[in-house]
């Protein structure tokens, strides 16, 4: 690798579903898997195409019942391209010819996948293909493909293939594959003035889809005159291109496509519309330089510079490249979420988690606008999220755990252990702290950007609505005279029940019950923010009075926490009576512990039973809240908290966490920045890492994890910078390993740009904007304002 440049050099079957993730290219539209063109779906090979909010909803017969899920649709590919030569039956397939060298390369910078490919077949006749593919940033309709195809010592006839599949399936997770897995119903097909056309529309949710391909064949930029016939399959068209080529000579093979769909703005027929749009395009070249521009304005704004030990500086522009193609400026205005898993496979089935609460913090400080639409997908389903939590007899809004479409609950209800291969219940649903981001989110957004407008309109109603579900959710209880929380479950995810106990849930989760407490707070102070007329507008909308703010004030101030030895905050009641857990045993029995929760369950035990955590649960408290927050919350609600206790809780914790999740590592890379600079440094590094060499064993070839990618950048962003909003200042307060000798990026803070380099120990900070006001900065102890295209250096 460079830093710019992802390069493989070889050809490993065992490889190649990592490789199709990490290689995949989007434009926060729609993105297709880094599958080659002449693949298909083998068990090796898995093409895929995925629309941002594409799901259809199926039923399934599983272990006696009828469950429904709903899944992140893979529709029709659009890649196919391959070739033959005269007096050959088979298309050309990399793994069957003598490979005299491979080269695939993904270029960050500008947005494209390529592939040089130098074969020999059996009748000793060598050809040298480069592939070069992009999905376009500046048209997110667009999409092509460019074959530089040479004969090296041999002149003849060849044809190329060029189709469009809508045959496939959704086959991308083996744990999946009980399941049904058809979604698509092909409603046309054809072929008109040398365009290749298909129209799918999901069976269920009813979305169509359309795609038009035009294949052109050029030599010196000359339109060479080709042979040219269409062939309809069963939900797949097709069109051959044979001509003669001259040994050394090479000629270009162009494969234009566009995508339209029936949830596009502006769009009567998406048939007509991607073959009005596809008549109008120009060459491959014309495209990739637009294209091309498009990244550089996206570069523009998120890059960042980075000089470290190792190859961090690349990781990061990884990281940061399939959060731009997962979510990007064509996403702002779409009413789509942010998935986990990006739109990069089926794992998850698409949904969104709460992995936002990761992922926005990178958005805030560069395309707010986006963070906006963002939070809005959410906005838009109050409506879901007020009959969920209805139907469990509360007031307000309860968000579901896994949200896709409707924003109604998608959590299975039932999910299978790979060990076992059997079917058991779920029970993360119940993790309501997903409610809890989703506010948290709500209050970044708005410090970084002061954006009233979003506050007034949209912000205070759901902090509002969220506020009153957890005041429903709260009981009293006459023997701690406080207020809990029961039946739930923490960001851990392993606990999901008390041991021996048949009903889900474990009661005052620390870290929900905290959170909880800091909801109540801002709610109330964003209420206080917004002008007189639309405070009365909601109290009227929402049948809200002062009576219940009231009544949230004293929950906030007399929520239980439950507390262990002294000074470790229990993760939830009764954890202290939990088994220990021998980790070393199991670590000696096992290569990898991180889903103890599947070890466990197939050896007939729980990890109910143990102080064994997934991830990160507690230690999230000290990941959200600088150790000044901490305190001012615990002081609120009449405990005692010592900043010289968080130390012992990380030790704690980090003995007793198996790293199931790829998160986990990214928060404890924060938790520990403060005092252990080296554990955070290696933490980082795990987590920088983590997708690039799948160290989950094969989860990623089902989809990159957004929020691990995007919480790493976000550990130089903020962590290591002490960079965060309080109190309407900016404070900054770096706190660098010593693996990192520089670091540089601009920021967007209110509407405008910084350009903040860290060095040794200075910071130089630069207005790139002239500003109304001055911006308050507190850079360790040192308090100043800004204003005017200015520059500081302070240290």
């Amino acid at each position: 690798m460079s830093d710019w440049k992802l390069i493989y050099t070889d050809l490993k079957k065992e490889q190649e579903g990592l490789r199709e993730s990490l290689c995949a290219l989007g434009n926060g539209y729609f993105a297709t898997r880094g599958a080659a063109e002449e693949s298909e779906a083998d068990g090796v090979h898995y093409p895929g195409t995925y629309l941002a909010g594409g799901y259809n909803r199926l039923k399934s017969e599983l272990a006696g019942k009828t469950i429904e899920n709903e899944d992140l649709v893979n529709w029709p590919n659009w890649l196919p391209l391959s070739f033959r030569l005269e007096n050959d039956k088979n298309w050309f397939r990399l793994e069957t010819k003598q490979v005299l060298s491979y080269r695939q390369e993904l270029d960050l910078s500008e947005g494209l996948f390529r592939r040089e490919m130098h074969v020999r077949d059996e009748k000793n006749r060598e050809t040298r293909i480069l592939s070069t593919r992009m999905v376009s940033m500046d048209n997110p309709h667009l999409a092509a493909i460019r074959w530089e195809f040479e004969p090296v010592n041999w002149s003849g006839t060849v044809m190329i293939r060029s189709a469009i599949d809508g045959s496939v399936k959704n086959e991308g997770v083996k744990r999946y594959q009980a399941l049904n897995s058809q979604h698509l119903k092909i409603i046309e097909q054809g072929e008109t003035d040398d365009v290749i056309y298909l129209l799918v529309q999901s069976n269920q949710s009813r979305i169509y889809m359309a795609q038009a391909a035009r294949c052109q064949v050029f030599f010196k930029n000359k339109s060479v005159a080709t042979k040219r016939e269409s062939l309809q399959e069963e939900g797949k068209i097709s069109e051959r291109l044979s001509f003669h080529v001259s040994q050394g000579k090479t000629v270009k093979i162009e494969k234009i496509v566009v995508l339209s769909t029936s949830k596009d703005r502006a769009t009567s027929d998406p048939l007509d519309n991607a073959l009005e749009v596809l008549c109008d395009e120009p060459d491959f070249s014309t495209l990739q330089a637009r294209h091309s521009r498009a990244w550089k304005r996206l570069w523009k704004q998120f890059g960042i510079s980075l000089k470290s030990r190792g190859n961090s500086q690349f990781l990061l522009r990884l990281h940061i490249f399939h959060i731009l193609q997962t979510s990007s400026v064509h996403t702002i205005g779409r009413d789509v979420g942010i998935p986990a898993r990006g739109w990069h496979g089926e794992a998850y089935r698409g949904h969104i988690f709460w992995d936002e609460l990761f992922i926005f913090p990178l958005l805030n400080y560069r395309l707010p606008d986006l963070t906006r639409s963002l939070l809005l997908y959410r906005y838009y389903r109050l409506r879901a999220a007020k009959k969920l939590a209805a139907k469990e007899g509360f007031a307000g809004v309860m968000f579901p755990w896994q949200s896709g479409s409707s924003g109604r609950e998608e959590s299975q209800v039932m999910h299978l252990n790979p060990r076992s291969g059997k079917w058991v219940p779920d029970n993360t649903y119940l993790q309501r702290h997903v409610n809890l981001a989703i506010a948290y989110n709500i209050w970044q957004y708005y410090e970084v950007t002061g954006d009233m407008n979003f506050m007034k309109y949209y912000g205070v109603e759901m902090l509002l609505e969220i506020a009153r579900f957890f005041a429903g959710i709260t009981t009293w209880s006459e023997s701690k005279q406080r207020y809990e929380i029961r039946k739930v479950v923490g960001p851990d995810e392993f606990h999901t029940a008390y041991p021996e106990s048949n009903e889900p849930g474990i009661d005052n989760n620390a870290y929900t019950n905290v959170v909880t407490s800091w909801l109540f707070s801002h709610a109330l102070k964003a209420f206080d923010i917004i002008d007189t007329s639309r405070q009365e507008t909601l109290k009227q909308k929402l049948q809200v009075d002062d009576r219940e703010f009231r009544k949230w004030e004293e929950i906030s101030k007399k929520l239980f926490v439950p507390f262990m030895e002294e000074g470790i905050i229990a993760q939830f009641e009764g954890y202290e009576q939990l088994r220990e857990f021998d980790w070393e045993g199991y670590r000696k029995r096992y290569p990898d512990i991180k889903r103890l929760d599947r070890i466990l369950d197939a050896e007939g035990d729980s990890v109910n039973d143990y102080k064994a955590a997934k991830q990160a649960d507690v230690l999230m408290l000290f990941y959200l809240f600088s150790s000044e927050e901490l305190v001012d919350l615990f002081q609120n609600m009449e405990y005692e908290f010592n900043p010289e206790w968080i130390p012992e809780n990380i030790k704690y914790y980090v003995s007793r966490t198996s790293d199931g999740s790829t998160l986990s590592r990214v928060v404890r890379s924060w938790v520990e920045a403060r005092s252990d600079r080296e554990c955070a440094w290696s933490c980082f590094r795990e987590a920088v890492v983590s997708d690039f060499e799948d160290i989950q064993g094969g989860t990623t070839p089902e989809g990159i994890h957004l929020g691990s990618m995007a919480g790493t950048v976000d550990i130089i962003q903020r962590c290591f910078t002490g960079l965060e909003v309080r109190d309407n200042i900016l404070w900054i307060n770096p706190c660098f390993p010593n693996e990192i000798s520089s670091f540089s990026m601009q920021i967007n803070y209110r509407g405008t740009w910084l350009f903040l380099d860290f060095s040794g120990t200075q910071c130089r900070i630069e207005l790139k904007d002239e500003t109304d006001s001055p911006i308050k900065i507190k850079f360790r102890d040192q308090f100043f304002e800004i204003s005017g295209k200015t520059t500081k250096v302070v240290s």
